[in-house]
């Protein structure tokens, strides 16, 4: 008997939802839908995805090429806002899904100091205000009028002046009809082989009247040990093999490394990968640029080892963009799955009921 609910080693080609999960239609619509991670795991949990809102075409590209959407908008979300043709069918979703780009609240940015700026993805798409994005989602949600939404971000969000973000919509979505929680979760306690901490705006309809939903997670530890691939890696050389080679157990990165070599804690994007251990989050930069590194063994992490750690699929194609990349800009599928999973048993299942 498998010990996790949805296993994170999956394919594609097996089919949804996950074995043992029946499926049960509720209807799912996404915004800043990357490459489809949070998509696959409602996909995964019995729920029909209808699709989604994404800026950048290459991601979207791949996107239309694992998933498969009936509704597919690669434009800005304030566009997709102002449109007057949207399909009935989107306004008639079970649950709305977002996760607004994050950077300008990710405790490792410059926080506060990027508010209000604007920034131009490396995609050369136009210049953008992110901090507002969630405000623009939370627009998104008000017009569409979803029984139920989920809003994704970094934890950075309810940290420190961040806070009144928090504050402020939870309040504007309240004015606007909704109940409101918030959840910061572990990905690592829902069977995804990564510790990836990320907070939950998930609410419903005020006139539905349902109870607070309870999300607690406390499945075993997936470790590196379990998801380290038999294929081949690229091996370290040069400057990165003699960091490595002056490691001692418990540095966390290169940086730790050089910081007792040298008094300098430089090139800390290098994190050391343990055996024994669950994988610290995995970030786009990082690991596209496989800076990822074995502590056992001189190399950098691989490209099944990267699907694994993000619970995305073995059979998933990137069309455009580097795996690596993508994984990191994307919510794992597992742990979109037990959450969304969670929220059909407790909410939805019971609407169901009700109609």
């Amino acid at each position: 008997m498998n010990k996790h609910l949805f296993p994170y080693r999956w394919n594609i080609a097996d089919g949804y939802p996950s074995k043992d999960i029946v499926a049960h239609g509720s209807k799912v619509f996404g915004t800043f839908i990357c490459g489809g991670g949070s998509s696959m795991g409602y996909k995964l949990a019995g729920y029909e995805h209808l699709g989604g809102v994404e800026i950048d075409t290459a991601v979207a590209e791949t996107y239309r090429a694992n998933l498969h959407p009936r509704h597919l908008y690669i434009e800005d979300l304030r566009a997709f806002n102002k449109r007057n043709d949207i399909p009935t069918e989107l306004y008639q979703l079970d649950l709305l899904d977002g996760s607004p780009p994050c950077s300008t609240f990710s405790m490792a940015g410059s926080r506060d100091k990027a508010w209000g700026k604007e920034k131009r993805f490396s995609e050369g798409q136009k210049l953008q205000t992110l901090d507002d994005l969630v405000f623009v989602y939370c627009d998104t949600i008000i017009k569409l009028q979803p029984k139920v939404f989920l809003l994704e971000n970094v934890k950075g969000i309810i940290a420190g002046n961040a806070k009144s973000y928090t504050k402020r919509i939870c309040k504007y979505l309240s004015e606007n009809g909704y109940t409101v929680q918030v959840f910061c979760l572990n990905a690592a306690t829902m069977g995804v082989p990564q510790a990836r901490e990320r907070v939950f705006f998930i609410g419903h309809k005020k006139k539905y009247n349902l109870p607070d939903l309870r999300l607690n997670f406390n499945e075993p530890p997936v470790t590196f040990a379990e998801v380290k691939s038999n294929q081949p890696h690229d091996t370290l050389h040069g400057t990165k093999l003699d960091i490595w080679e002056k490691r001692r157990f418990g540095d966390k990165n290169f940086g730790d490394t050089n910081l007792r070599l040298i008094g300098k804690a430089n090139r800390f994007s290098n994190a050391y990968l343990y055996l024994e251990k669950v994988c610290p989050t995995l970030t786009s930069t990082m690991a596209g640029e496989r800076g990822y590194i074995h502590f056992d063994e001189p190399m950098s992490i691989n490209e099944e080892e990267i699907k694994s750690i993000s619970s995305f699929p073995q059979d998933y194609q990137s069309t455009r963009k580097d795996i690596g990349w993508l994984c990191g800009m994307s919510v794992p599928p597992i742990m979109t799955a037990q959450i969304s999973y969670q929220i059909y048993l407790q909410w939805l299942s019971k609407l169901k009921e009700n109609e």
